[in-house]
């Protein structure tokens, strides 16, 4: 899962950014509207963490201009303002949700993986396909209650494909979506970290759909 974090405080940005990455997110990191607009733009990302009182472009502008555009990604409003009609103002800007400066952490990863199951039409934190079972809270899988042991990056390749049970995911797909940057889009490193899942997987439960990708099989 790829977050878009728009801070310009740049030790509380810094601090997000640690705090999202340990989560298993990839994480673009701006400080700045104009930079949020073109990134929310292109990058494809699964959410997006957005302070609204930005320097060349403030955050509602960035909002509305996203939404305008037809881009639908979950937006967790980061501000200092608390006064209800600037979270009125914001959700009606087409934010998904509203967290106030200070925050505990452990709130906004909370809202934040709840933003990104709903946008998918998960309900429960824990994601399962069968046997095989995902807890966004703790970035832990298990079969049969055996947990597995996954790198960071198998983790959010697996992830990716348990909010999408049973769709078709393109390798392009993929790879926009695990990686903080761009990344080589003709290369086979999601091949080989598809087939690095696979092996850890205790059942085949990763179909690839030749010339399109890959699906996570129901209830695998």
């Amino acid at each position: 899962m790829k977050v878009l974090l728009v801070e310009d405080d740049p030790t509380l940005r810094e601090q997000l950014q640690r705090l999202l990455q340990s989560a298993g997110y990839a994480v673009l990191a701006c400080d700045n509207g104009l930079s949020a607009w073109q990134l929310g733009d292109s990058e494809g990302c699964d959410a997006v963490v957005l302070d609204l009182g930005l320097p060349q472009l403030d955050g509602l502008s960035v909002l509305q201009r996203w939404r305008a555009a037809g881009l639908h990604m979950p937006v967790l409003i980061l501000t200092a303002r608390d006064r209800w009609h600037d979270k009125v103002t914001g959700i009606d800007a087409g934010a998904d949700d509203y967290l106030t400066k200070p925050f505990h952490q452990e709130e906004l990863l909370a809202r934040l993986r709840a933003l990104i199951r709903r946008a998918h039409g998960q309900t429960s934190p824990v994601l399962s396909c069968g046997a095989l079972q995902l807890d966004t809270r703790s970035a832990r899988v298990s079969h049969n209650g055996v947990l597995l042991q996954l790198t960071s990056l198998e983790y959010r390749l697996l992830a990716y494909l348990m909010h999408r049970p049973g769709q078709v995911v393109s390798r392009a797909e993929l790879t926009e979506h695990l990686y903080a940057q761009d990344f080589e889009r003709d290369s086979n490193t999601i091949e080989v970290f598809v087939a690095r899942l696979r092996r850890k997987l205790p059942t085949p439960c990763i179909d690839t759909v030749r010339g399109l990708g890959y699906r996570l099989q129901d209830g695998a």
